[in-house]
């Protein structure tokens, strides 16, 4: 695969971006701790250790990123080691459920009602991972991958079902000061998810060589991690603070 030397150096900088942010928002999420009561706090634990996870794979991922390429006077050499994307399919396997777990957690449903939707979506997210990861790393764009990506897209609209759908009235009957919010951050979930199969299926639609392809696979994902991790992150933290104002009024 050629890389051009601004493709490279696109793709590490979104990289080094997306650590530093991941870090960063962890910082910002545990240490507001002492902000959120004590029924809300697991979440905002949860949404300090979505953070945390991404930002500990795209270290790696940056490392493996550095070991595969070399930039020498704007010339781009494989080293002939490889680049590693198990390490984004390993984060998402861990954080894509607990984003899913955070946001039942911060509504404050009752514990049946969380275990059952905890479960059912966190185990519809995991398994929407897993059958998207051998499409990834089948080494081209190819029948392969379009046939996992599309068997991903099944737990991934059963999902985006049970979101608009399944938690209409639990969402409904949350205090008018965070119905809101809770609304939008459900709504970023959906619309950040989205983007993931829009890249992981631009190289059909759009006609790309090897290294337009990495690019906007790479940068694409991590521009999804971060509104999907840190940013959904802010907002679960909102939620989470205003709540307990609320009830400390």
């Amino acid at each position: 695969m050629d890389l051009s030397s601004g493709q490279f150096q696109l793709i590490y900088n979104s990289f080094s971006f997306g650590t530093a942010t991941f870090f960063a928002a962890t910082l910002f999420f545990w240490l507001g701790l002492s902000l959120v009561s004590k029924e809300y706090k697991l979440a905002v634990i949860i949404t300090g250790l979505v953070t945390f996870i991404a930002g500990y794979h795209y270290l790696r991922i940056f490392e493996s990123w550095n070991d595969a390429y070399t930039a020498v006077d704007g010339v781009v050499t494989a080293t002939g080691a490889s680049f590693n994307v198990a390490y984004r399919y390993v984060d998402w396997l861990l954080t894509v459920p607990l984003l899913l777990i955070e946001l039942i957690l911060v509504m404050g449903l009752s514990k049946s009602e969380t275990v059952r939707k905890g479960i059912t979506l966190g185990g519809a997210a995991a398994l929407m991972i897993l059958l998207g990861y051998p499409g990834e790393v089948s080494g081209g764009i190819d029948s392969t991958r379009l046939v996992w990506g599309i068997l991903s897209m099944i737990p991934f609209l059963y999902i985006v079902y049970s979101l608009f759908v399944g938690l209409s009235a639990s969402i409904n009957s949350q205090p008018q000061e965070v119905r809101g919010l809770i609304s939008l951050a459900r709504y970023v979930v959906i619309g950040s998810w989205f983007f993931y199969p829009i890249v992981y299926f631009a190289p059909f639609v759009v006609p790309m060589d090897g290294g337009t392809a990495t690019a906007v696979i790479e940068v694409g994902y991590t521009v999804a991690d971060v509104v999907a991790k840190a940013f959904f992150g802010v907002l679960i933290f909102t939620i989470a603070v205003r709540k307990s104002n609320q009830a400390a009024a």
